[in-house]
Parts: structure tokens; C-alpha cells; sequence
């Protein structure tokens, strides 16, 4: 895959829900893949092809199944809607967090959604002040980067050159431009502009190493 040409996600968005009578933040990414959904929702699901370009996963990708992600997260599939929606619980660092994929056919592929709503305890909230919605959703975005190399592949892994990628100046450039993104998102759901840039600028650090 060419990284100089990774863009990342589409469209990126912030907004506050509740969950349980709890407020809650949701983090939300969406991306076009010039792919069918069937293989696109292959790709999300199989674990062989996981395993080339997000992690080593184990476990049942069923309704009630549950999965674990090599030096990441685990949790429970909530839906399992072939190819349509995947739901999960996503517990990571002993914080629970909800993760939504959403598919659908449109003209030039397949839209993939993805919605990541994190809690509002004193920790969360604590992490949630110093870094805002760009720790998720960079996170993400690198994730969907890969995918992206995954279905441009022949079929290897992309990880190792994915990683590469990002620890060379390129790379880190193209993680300060989606910190900056999510900055505006921040400010785009009513957040002070100084502060979103702030929390901004902090994430930026914290994923090129500078922080």
C-alpha cells in the first residue's frame, strides 16, 4: 500500500448519548471502501484475515460469543448481523467501552460506520479531559488505515509496514493532521475551541512519541 495517500477516515464526529441513565460520549467514524460489503464484512469478522492487518484475535464472532485481541481488548458480541452490524462490548485497561460497525452498499463500495461510545466515570472522564475524542478516534483511524492496506494486499500482512509508516515523519505528520480533526470535531459538539485543541495537541504527542 502507498501510505503517503492514507486519508484516514471520511468523517468524523462527537456527540454525548446515554446509556443505562449514565451519560456517555460516542466517538464516530465512517469510510468509504471500493469493496463489496460481503468482503468487507469478511475482512471485519475472519479472524485469518484480522490477524493481517489489526491483531491476533480468539474467540467466537457470534451473538454471545466472545473474542480477545492479542495485547488488547476483549469483550462479548452483543449483534451479529451478516454483513450488515456488529456490536460489541469492548473492555480494555478494566474499563468497559460499546463498539458499533454498521455496513451498507453504496455507489462506490461499501460505507463502513464505526461508533465507539466510552463512560463517563471519574477515570474515563479523567482521560476523557486530558486527551478528548482524538485518543479513540486516531486510534481508529490508524485501524482503518490498515484495513485499507489489507484490501489493497495480496494477502500479507500490513502491520509491520503500517508501523513503519507511522514511526517515520510521514507518518507522524499524517497523525498530528487527524489529531487536529478530531480537535475541530471536539469543537464542532460544543466544546471550547482552546480546550479541543488542547486535548488535540496532547493526543498528537502522546501517539508520535513526543508527549
Amino acid at each position: 500500500m502507498d501510505f503517503t495517500k492514507a486519508i484516514g477516515a471520511d468523517n468524523r464526529e462527537v456527540e454525548r448519548r446515554e446509556r443505562d441513565g449514565r451519560p456517555t460520549h460516542l466517538v464516530r467514524v465512517d469510510r468509504i471502501y471500493p469493496t463489496t460489503q460481503v468482503d468487507l464484512w469478511s475482512a471485519v469478522t475472519e479472524k485469518q484475515r484480522i490477524k493481517r492487518w489489526f491483531g491476533e484475535v480468539s474467540g467466537d464472532f457470534r451473538r454471545g460469543g466472545r473474542f480477545s485481541i492479542e495485547g488488547n481488548a476483549e469483550g462479548e458480541i452483543k449483534v451479529c448481523d451478516p454483513p450488515h452490524t456488529l456490536a460489541l462490548t469492548w473492555v480494555f485497561g478494566g474499563k468497559t467501552s460499546w463498539v458499533t460497525v454498521t455496513m451498507e452498499s453504496v455507489e462506490e463500495g461499501t460505507l463502513l460506520t464505526l461508533e465507539h461510545e466510552l463512560p463517563t466515570d471519574k477515570e474515563s472522564e479523567a482521560h476523557w479531559e486530558k486527551y478528548g475524542p482524538g485518543a479513540t478516534g486516531v486510534g481508529w483511524e490508524m485501524a482503518m488505515l490498515g484495513l485499507d492496506g489489507h484490501l489493497q494486499s495480496d494477502g500479507r500482512s500490513v502491520i509491520e509496514a503500517g508501523q513503519v509508516w507511522v514511526e517515520g515523519e510521514a507518518g507522524k505528520d499524517r497523525l498530528r493532521s487527524w489529531a487536529q480533526a478530531w480537535g475541530e470535531a471536539h469543537v464542532e459538539d460544543g466544546t471550547p475551541k482552546q480546550v479541543a485543541m488542547e486535548t488535540a495537541e496532547r493526543t498528537a504527542k502522546f501517539y508520535t512519541g513526543e508527549g
